[in-house]
């Protein structure tokens, strides 16, 4: 078990004066682990593959607030579906349309963030600004075929660069980004609020430029194994 507890409640105390929350992500990394972080009070965590986090959440407390966070093929919502609590990388209508129909069907809401490519990498998912107001325009134009989700937030990430400033910049892109589609479309509610970025190497930043909502993996449960 590699489990940093120090990194943890270090991480803790810096996100408090932010009122951030902490999503552990946990991907690749055994259940013993995620049971460590979950007896020392931790309740969110997020995984990236499907197959994984089913298998995750069948073995561990029902109390647990699991979030997915990569990227996410329409054909797999079903799995999740009946027990996720927020899907973060939500990039397309065709994808918030399948997770509100399982929603539906297990009679439930999935809290949504929207994916902002705000980095330089093309690798990275994310929709650009003009294809954000196009799936906000098409659900405010008919807010009742979507009642089995929730927009709650954005979410993005940084390019992987040690160029804090071109990190800082693309994270205060989101914000503002932010800012206007809750003036736009979210303007009456509260519960459009979540800023989902920063992870391990630029979380710090990301708190500064408004993050509500952290993603930390390896500084916590060390470096992740992919030979499993």
């Amino acid at each position: 078990m590699a489990i940093n507890l120090p990194a943890y409640n270090t991480v803790l105390k810096q996100l408090a004066p932010y009122g951030a929350k902490l999503v552990a992500v946990s991907k690749t990394k055994p259940v013993a682990d995620i049971a460590a972080f979950y007896a020392a009070g931790q309740r969110l965590f997020g995984e990236n593959y499907v197959q994984e986090l089913v298998e995750k959440q069948a073995a561990l407390p029902t109390d647990i607030e699991w979030h997915f966070i990569g990227h996410l093929q329409s054909n797999k919502v079903k799995y999740i579906a009946p027990f996720v609590h927020t899907i973060h990388a939500v990039d397309s209508i065709k994808l918030l349309q399948e997770i509100n129909k399982q929603a539906v069907k297990n009679k439930r809401v999935i809290n949504c963030l929207l994916q902002l490519h705000i980095a330089e990498e093309e690798t990275k998912f994310g929709m650009d600004t003009a294809e954000m107001q196009a799936l906000l325009q098409a659900w405010q134009q008919e807010p009742s075929a979507f009642a089995g989700v929730r927009i709650v937030g954005l979410m993005g990430m940084a390019t992987n660069t040690s160029d804090e400033i071109q990190i800082r910049k693309e994270f205060h892109q989101l914000h503002q980004v932010f800012g206007s589609v809750k003036a736009t479309y979210f303007d009456t509610v509260d519960y459009f609020k979540e800023r989902s970025i920063g992870m391990s190497a630029d979380y710090a930043i990301a708190l500064e430029e408004g993050s509500t909502m952290v993603r930390i993996g390896s500084l916590l449960f060390g470096e992740r194994n992919y030979n499993k």
